[in-house]
């Protein structure tokens, strides 16, 4: 667990209710698992990488994605995920419309935050869910799959084809793909 040197007080319960898409009662089942997860009301890195493991099965490499999650959760790049800031992105993908779900994911492939998506950075991104999932995954992903997924996918996204996507580009693409609209749904939740 995060040591007991650091303790953090999240926003007060009205005031997450106007932030997030979340009602009291959720909000107080949410602190009480985080809590117990992360008695100093943070979670650093290494330890949302433990957390998020568990929720795969054994021999899954799920620690180069639970990097890319946990920097899309740390907006404000402290190296620790508050309470805030994971209510904040849960409601997103939980809750949040197709345009707010699109902008969290694009965030998550955006690794380096300049605003556009590259070719090497959808290579990671895919290669980590590979990673995450190929282990289980009948018969095993072969490399050249891997990239040529990430061509076939980025060539869809890239509009104008000048080798990077833009928010604009991804948004159109995705809105316009029933099978992506389809897909964001399954972050729905009712608690």
């Amino acid at each position: 667990m995060d040591g007991p040197q650091a303790r953090f007080k999240p926003e007060a319960l009205d005031t997450l209710c106007q932030l997030t898409k979340f009602n009291k009662r959720e909000l107080q089942l949410m602190y009480r698992g985080f809590k117990q997860e992360c008695p100093s009301g943070m979670v650093r890195e290494e330890t949302f990488k433990g957390i998020y493991a568990q929720y795969f099965p054994k021999g899954a490499d799920t620690s180069q994605y639970a990097h890319y999650v946990f920097n899309t959760f740390d907006q404000d790049h402290t190296g620790a995920i508050t309470f805030t800031d994971f209510v904040i992105g849960l409601s997103v993908l939980a809750r949040g419309t197709l345009q707010e779900k699109l902008r969290w994911v694009f965030s998550l492939y955006d690794i380096n935050g300049d605003g556009y998506i590259t070719k090497d950075e959808m290579s990671r991104i895919i290669a980590s869910i590979y990673d995450m999932m190929g282990k289980s995954m009948d018969p095993p992903l072969e490399e050249s799959t891997t990239r040529e997924h990430v061509e076939r996918v980025f060539q869809r996204l890239d509009l104008n084809k000048d080798g990077v996507v833009t928010m604009e580009e991804f948004m159109d693409s995705c809105t316009q793909d029933d099978h992506i609209k389809k897909s964001m749904t399954v972050f729905n939740t009712v608690l």
